[in-house]
């Protein structure tokens, strides 16, 4: 295997120290040969670049390769392939942890083998890893992969259409969308389809001239005018008439409308987003919406998990929803009240979690939400459905499984009846 020294290596690294994405060479043991200034100045500690050490310690923590801890690992993926490979991963930063996206490509030797990589790193602006004030905020492996896909998308003009149940954060994805595209400096335009009638949304969307209806008393710009040169957010699109679909269906083909009682033609540029939580596919087949319409609209469908599918974000969006609503008087959540958000379904999503932090809050006068704080549901001791039996505390049930069982940590899961990973979550939540 070549060295950091080798002639090939030390060409490649000159070139790559020019390079304004941080970049490292890699060798197929998976050990840092060489760093360049950009990587120095963004993901090392200080000016000094971790040469010698292993990619997955340095960026991860992680004592073993990606793979062996449950992520995707590009190296070992391209190592096999021979091509390049890229990947959203969560790496520990100088700043604390951050989504960053992971180019790998190999370079092979004259016999065509894989002598080494460069890995070049982008950090995600589009969602934080950490709490903040705006904006995406999780680290769960459903997440990540919504965001990937938002990442891929952004920079392109390809009608996105998201998917997911209601409040899983639809505006949210679409305003990052838009602040990731090159359309980030234009307008942001939210037309909300729920509960318009055909006529309403006609002027809503194309706006209307003086005089074209009884209360039209001066002409106004529809939103997709005011959304040209930006992006137009369709929310709901589910819930467009299906008279109006055709007219929709014109305006995003041709960019082009007439205002409610206009003769004239208006143009827009604008980029597409989508929003639903309705089965539009199925809708399409069943006649109920335009299956034109479907197929235009869904360039690029994006999924959005529900907050159940990312129960291990449920701390970190706890923190940041409390540091939102409070701003000037910070607001903790207890070990215990957590433990029992967790074990909550959340059909409302983070909607629903929002609203629930934000009751509690009002109750609480030392700045700690405990479980009496919660609705009543939440309140009642904690429970496991084991093989058992029921009705023993969690907490102790599952230290006392902990101690006594001898076994696996998946026949241990099996043995109290649960997944794994939901094993995992809870034992997280309760420090064990």
């Amino acid at each position: 295997m070549p060295t950091a020294t080798h002639p090939a290596i030390l060409a490649l690294v000159s070139y790559l120290e020019h390079d304004a994405l941080p970049s490292i060479v890699l060798d197929t043991d998976y050990n840092i040969l060489a760093a360049n200034a950009a990587y120095r100045r963004q993901f090392a500690t200080g000016e000094q670049a971790p040469l010698g050490e292993k990619c997955h310690r340095v960026s991860h923590h992680y004592a073993v390769p990606c793979d062996q801890a449950g992520e995707h690992c590009p190296l070992r993926k391209s190592l096999a392939s021979k091509v390049p490979e890229r990947v959203l991963h969560i790496h520990h930063t100088p700043r604390g942890p951050e989504h960053v996206d992971v180019e790998l490509r190999p370079i092979l030797d004259e016999q065509g083998r894989v002598m080494a990589f460069v890995e070049r790193l982008a950090s995600v602006t589009l969602a934080s890893a950490q709490p903040q004030q705006n904006g995406l905020v999780g680290r769960a492996p459903a997440f990540k992969q919504a965001v990937a896909s938002l990442q891929r998308a952004a920079p392109a003009q390809i009608p996105v259409l998201l998917q997911g149940e209601s409040g899983t954060g639809k505006e949210l994805f679409a305003r990052a969308l838009h602040l990731g595209s090159p359309r980030a400096n234009g307008p942001l335009v939210v037309v909300d389809c729920t509960g318009l009638t055909e006529s309403l949304f006609e002027s809503e969307l194309f706006g209307y001239e003086k005089g074209a209806f009884t209360g039209a008393s001066q002409r106004k710009i529809g939103l997709a005018e005011a959304a040209h040169g930006g992006t137009l957010f369709l929310d709901e699109i589910g819930e467009v008439p299906l008279a109006m679909q055709v007219k929709l269906l014109r305006l995003i083909e041709s960019g082009s409308f007439r205002p409610v009682g206009s003769t004239r033609t208006v143009h827009s540029d604008f980029r597409l987003v989508s929003a639903t939580h309705k089965p539009l596919k199925a809708m399409a087949s069943a006649g109920t919406f335009r299956e034109d319409l479907y197929y235009r609209i869904s360039g690029f469908p994006i999924r959005l998990p529900a907050l159940r599918e990312r129960i291990d974000d449920l701390a970190l969006l706890c923190e940041t929803l409390l540091q939102r609503l409070e701003r000037n008087r910070p607001v903790e959540l207890s070990a215990d009240a957590l433990a029992r958000l967790a074990l909550h379904t959340f059909p409302g999503n983070i909607r629903e979690l929002r609203n629930i932090l934000e009751r509690a809050r009002l109750f609480t006068d030392d700045g700690e939400i405990r479980p009496e704080h919660l609705p009543e549901e939440f309140q009642q001791p904690l429970q496991l459905t084991t093989q058992r039996g029921q009705g023993r505390n969690e907490l102790a049930e599952l230290a006392h499984a902990l101690e006594t069982f001898r076994g696996s940590r998946s026949e241990l899961a099996q043995y109290l009846g649960l997944s794994e990973r939901t094993l995992y979550r809870r034992l997280k939540h309760f420090g064990l």
